[in-house]
């Protein structure tokens, strides 16, 4: 749960304030909850849910944020008729949120289904994710240091994002956790209602469609891959399967041959099995940034590297069915209403894109036949 301050200063000096109390934010353009379980879910990381399927809790749509936040401004006016020098909102908490609860899993089962993200499955209780949770906050405790480091991701969890824990330590650690989810918790929005007039205006289907079409647009211009154990497995595989091939024989690389021997029987097979399955993954990875050259040229270099050639394949399909229709490439979007000299020249149908500094922008544009 936020605290949003709204300040207000009058010209008689009086500095007004009221406190904004959302809910979980969902919404396009949401950076604190949806991309850190979005990224987790793509690589595996949410094994388990937590807590019973009974458990609920709130989130509030981003336009319904902004939407409280407006009112929130005109509650803390002290000229409003019939009510000089006494703003409504003044020293007031609200409580904002779209008015449904629901448990965050299924929340948000549609959003991850729509980007082909695996679900959990299994349920972890709350008193084993608490420890869990106290394992991870022990951990980024030693590795405060480094916190801010690229190369260190978020914790999988914290005890606050299980169970409602003093946010004292949380916040010196500059970690950044989302609402609890072991636990049912969720707030009337009806003095918000009564005394500022909120009431949603996007209900939770219409929010939640509107994010799917963001994020799904939002993968299409970021990398995909594999789980990080799928990852894990090829690079380790490879490793210990060089080392069992070329290195000399001494302690565990002894005990690693012979387990390799077991199933090659010899090392000849072994030797060429590793030069076969390198050729393999290079090939692979040429063909990856020769075709992202095509479909994504701002990732070439990541496609690259990743052992994602399917997910790309994938991309490339849906690339295809995208530009299937005849193209025109306007620089301006503007040249949208100069085709008509040129309608000749194309048949029933065509796509104008026009180009910006954001990427392609596509307009569906039907023309009939000029004859």
């Amino acid at each position: 749960m936020y605290d949003v301050s709204m300040l207000c200063r009058k010209k008689n000096g009086n500095l007004y304030t009221c406190a904004i109390r959302p809910a979980a934010i969902y919404g396009p353009g949401e950076e604190r909850h949806l991309p850190r379980i979005i990224n987790l879910s793509k690589l595996g990381l949410l094994p388990f849910k937590i807590g019973e399927e009974r458990v609920k809790s709130d989130w509030v749509y981003i336009d319904n944020l902004v939407l409280a936040l407006i009112l929130a401004s005109m509650g803390l006016l002290d000229d409003i008729p019939q009510r000089e020098g006494r703003p409504i909102a003044a020293g007031q908490p609200y409580f904002i949120s779209d008015g449904s609860p629901v448990n965050s899993f299924e929340f948000l089962r549609p959003l991850l289904q729509s980007l082909e993200y695996d679900l959990p499955k299994r349920s972890l209780a709350v008193s084993h994710a608490l420890v869990l949770g106290r394992i991870f906050q022990l951990v980024y405790t030693i590795l405060y240091p480094w916190l801010n480091r690229w190369w260190l991701p978020q914790p999988l969890m914290l005890p606050t994002e299980v169970h409602e824990f003093p946010k004292i330590l949380q916040f010196s650690l500059g970690l950044v956790a989302i609402d609890p989810v072991g636990v049912t918790h969720y707030f009337s929005f009806l003095k918000a209602k009564e005394e500022l007039g909120y009431v949603p205006m996007v209900s939770p289907q219409e929010g939640m469609a509107a994010t799917i079409s963001y994020f799904q647009e939002r993968k299409m211009r970021s990398l995909d891959g594999p789980t990080i154990y799928t990852w894990m497995f090829s690079v380790i595989g490879m490793t210990l399967l060089f080392i069992a091939a070329y290195w000399p024989a001494f302690g565990p690389v002894s005990l690693l041959r012979d387990f390799c021997l077991f199933f090659f029987r010899s090392m000849w097979v072994m030797r060429m099995v590793f030069i076969l399955a390198t050729a393999a993954h290079i090939g692979e990875a040429m063909y990856a940034w020769h075709l992202a050259k095509k479909v994504d040229p701002l990732n070439a270099s990541g496609w690259f590297w990743l052992l994602s050639l399917r997910f790309l394949l994938k991309r490339a399909r849906k690339y295809v069915k995208r530009v299937d229709l005849p193209l025109l490439i306007c620089p301006d979007p503007a040249q949208l209403f100069d085709l008509k000299p040129r309608a000749s020249k194309l048949r029933n149908h065509a796509v104008c894109l026009g180009v910006n500094k954001m990427g392609l922008m596509g307009w569906n544009l039907s023309l009939s036949k000029h004859t």
